[in-house]
């Protein structure tokens, strides 16, 4: 549970850090899951429908950027769709009627794990309200070197950057009117967890330390929020992945900016989408 602070904080600032969610053997069970879903990527030569590399992954020394998808996976990431404190936490400030979605695991590796660019959710699946969420569950303690989630506080109640190149959707900030002078590390222990809102603008820098940082990403929304974007769940698909509450036949309204992530990028992640960008903002010597 949060505490009043811990909820006017998030409504404030659009993120928060919650240490100690995870017990030490739940911990121990999501590394030592993830430590063979590396092993095995040596089998793979480039990306697939599991695996997203690091440029220099090789059957010897094997390195990802992300697993993709791990709730539909494996049944251990999937019980934390439906973990009871993270629920009991995501309620707080959701309410309690809640479904999963989107879900990836974000690896860093030491002194190569790649940058994230600057970007919103939002730009990616607008809703007919914005009470969706994302909660980080941190394998490894999360740190200033070694690639921890940076965000702009407060910039969940602004304006929805464009995220075009070219007139395609690149999944990266590219007004060039955007400044992050603003921008905050979250760090966190292994075992806590980071949620963000929606709209808000985050990133990440390359891992420059000698330590790994792994972050479990779970999406979720309030049951009536409903996507904008015309997608391949069906309402089986939507009512299926209610882990908390009722589902409902009614959107709830909210008057929101929105700018349609249209035309995209085919294929990929957010990774090989902002492997386009011309000018990244988030680099080494940044």
């Amino acid at each position: 549970m949060l505490s009043t602070t811990q909820v006017g904080d998030y409504e404030r600032n659009g993120y928060l850090a919650v240490e100690n969610v995870l017990t030490g053997a739940e911990l121990e069970e999501l590394r030592r899951l993830t430590d063979e879903f590396v092993e095995e990527s040596r089998r793979v030569t480039e990306n697939d429908a599991i695996f997203d590399l690091e440029p220099g992954h090789t059957a010897a020394s094997p390195s990802l950027r992300r697993i993709k998808h791990p709730i539909s996976k494996h049944p251990t990431y999937a019980k934390y769709a439906s973990h009871g404190p993270i629920l009991d936490i995501v309620e707080c400030l959701l309410g309690p009627n809640l479904r999963y979605h989107n879900n990836k695991l974000n690896m860093k590796n030491p002194d190569n794990g790649s940058a994230v660019q600057w970007h919103q959710d939002w730009a990616f699946y607008p809703h007919t309200n914005d009470s969706i969420l994302e909660v980080g569950i941190a394998l490894d303690d999360m740190t200033e070197d070694n690639g921890a989630l940076m965000v702009i506080p407060g910039s969940h109640q602004g304006r929805i950057w464009d995220h075009h190149q070219d007139g395609l959707f690149v999944g990266a900030i590219t007004d060039p009117a955007f400044r992050a002078d603003d921008a905050v590390p979250v760090t966190v222990k292994a075992g806590g967890i980071t949620l963000h809102h929606v709209r808000m603008v985050h990133g990440s820098k390359p891992n420059e330390s000698s330590r790994p940082r792994r972050m479990f990403f779970i999406g979720f929304y309030a049951t009536d929020a409903w996507p904008l974007i015309p997608g391949a769940d069906s309402l089986e698909d939507l009512d299926g992945r209610i882990v908390r509450g009722k589902p409902t036949l009614e959107p709830r309204m909210k008057e929101l900016p929105v700018r349609l992530s249209l035309p995209r990028v085919p294929g990929g992640s957010i990774y090989e989408q902002q492997e386009k960008l011309r000018n990244p903002l988030l680099k080494s010597d940044s």
